[in-house]
């Protein structure tokens, strides 16, 4: 069963890329949460994890408000066996040109317990902040293009996440109310009237499926290859052309892990980049860890720099263990 999974994971990976809302992180196999709700406390200890992506490392905008996308992200997950599952937050900062977007989740996750794994079953609640600065539109006095402001908007998702010890699948689907009243103050027809909040911002429905395969190559060396495929759903649920799979972004790599304290990857980003990532950890029980990834833009080279860099830091937590000691039961005291 697990072959078919993966099977099947891989051979959705055909298509075209296209560009996505939300940002893309090369580390996307140590950022779970990120990726579905239902990964939360999912591996049965917490886990901290700070990113920073630094796209197009370089790229020089035309005027001065543009340059090199950012991406921050903050990240922490927690069983907690008293509800069943776990929570998790996590909070990203996304600044593309005069674009930037403030992201906060809040995530439960109840778990399940099937053989060896653990079936989690997700959902989350997601509160979008987008600011909006000028625009040089190319028809003057646009309605429809932002002049400056921001606004902000409460959304839900959902997702479900299957754990094995050798093997991981995930898949979900946010923004499910689709946020549409997000209003700026724009430049009317007339430009001797007043600005009006006629400008809006749209939050499509963004999926991710991901999968993983740890394969013990040796005692102290394991391969994991992993896939991603990232799908923007424009549109309704219940539209014609809903999933009609043209707005998608797909990834594959794998890694090699030695003595769970160092590794070393590579992955493909369709029709985008080549990526890189190298990594290790330290402390007790390698509970630290530190990686560095490094996306060669490979394809489609055009208006874009020819490298990308993100640097991750996390940290898991020890397992929960028990705390007090039973009580010793004895007949002396019972006289």
């Amino acid at each position: 069963m697990k072959r078919i999974l993966l099977a099947g994971f891989l051979f959705t990976c055909v298509g075209t890329a296209f560009a996505q809302q939300q940002p893309n992180f090369t580390h996307y196999p140590f950022v779970g949460l990120y990726l579905n709700p239902a990964y939360a406390g999912i591996k049965g200890q917490g886990e901290i994890t700070a990113l920073g992506r630094y796209q197009y490392l370089g790229y020089s905008g035309s005027f001065d408000d543009g340059g090199s996308p950012q991406t921050y992200l903050l990240s922490a997950s927690l069983p907690v066996p008293a509800i069943g599952g776990g929570i998790g937050f996590q909070v990203y900062r996304d600044v593309v040109a005069v674009l930037k977007t403030t992201n906060a989740q809040l995530s439960y996750s109840k778990h399940f317990k099937i053989g060896e794994a653990r079936l989690g079953i997700g959902i989350q609640g997601i509160y979008n902040h987008v600011s909006q600065g000028g625009y040089r539109p190319v028809d003057p006095n646009d309605p429809r293009v932002p002049v400056e402001g921001s606004d902000a908007k409460f959304d839900i998702g959902a997702g479900v996440w299957y754990e094995a010890p050798k093997f991981y699948a995930g898949i979900s689907v946010n923004n499910l109310l689709r946020a549409n009243g997000y209003r700026y103050l724009a430049q009317p027809i007339d430009p001797t009237a007043p600005l009006s909040e006629t400008a809006q911002y749209l939050n499509e429905n963004h999926s991710y499926l991901t999968a993983g395969y740890n394969i013990e190559a040796s005692s102290s060396v394991v391969v994991t290859p992993t896939v991603l495929m990232k799908m923007v759903l424009p549109g309704k649920f219940g539209d014609s052309n809903k999933f009609n799979f043209k707005n998608n972004s797909y990834e594959a790599g794998v890694r090699a892990t030695v003595n769970d304290r160092y590794w070393a990857g590579l992955g493909y980003r369709y029709d985008e980049s080549i990526t890189g990532l190298v990594g290790f950890s330290f402390g007790k029980d390698n509970a630290a860890r530190v990686g560095l990834a490094y996306d060669l833009v490979a394809f489609n080279q055009d208006a874009r720099a020819l490298s990308s860099v993100e640097l991750m830091l996390s940290y898991r937590l020890p397992k929960p263990g028990i705390f007090t000691r039973p009580a010793v039961r004895t007949p002396r005291y019972s006289f």
